[in-house]
């Protein structure tokens, strides 16, 4: 499983919950389309965190990379209802940090894995 990790502020921290459903839009979209497995969007909780990571932590997970590829290319047109779902996001946040990890250890290293 591929993991696409975002970090984000809110420009207008009180939008929240309309954040939140924006996101259940937008992603919700490339999940039918079978364009992603899931996601989840997480806060910090009472600040704990480390300093240099925004507030919200958001979760793309994608079988593999041909997938997540596959989302991208999807959204990089930048139009019609989907872009429409895509700027309620991108509109939102700011101080945007992400990161790619995968699984492990996955298929390709499991078969290695001693004992």
């Amino acid at each position: 499983m591929e993991h696409y990790h975002i970090w984000v502020n809110l420009k207008e921290s009180h939008k929240d919950l309309e954040f939140a459903a924006a996101l259940d839009v937008y992603l919700g979209h490339l999940a039918r389309e079978g364009l992603i497995e899931g996601w989840t969007l997480e806060r910090r909780k009472f600040g704990f965190g480390p300093p240099g990571l925004p507030e919200f932590h958001l979760d793309i997970r994608a079988k593999d990379l041909a997938q997540l590829d596959a989302a991208f290319h999807r959204v990089a047109p930048r139009s019609g209802e989907l872009e429409a779902a895509h700027r309620a996001v991108y509109a939102a946040v700011t101080d945007f940090t992400s990161g790619l990890y995968r699984d492990f250890p996955d298929a390709e290293r499991a078969a290695q894995r001693p004992g």
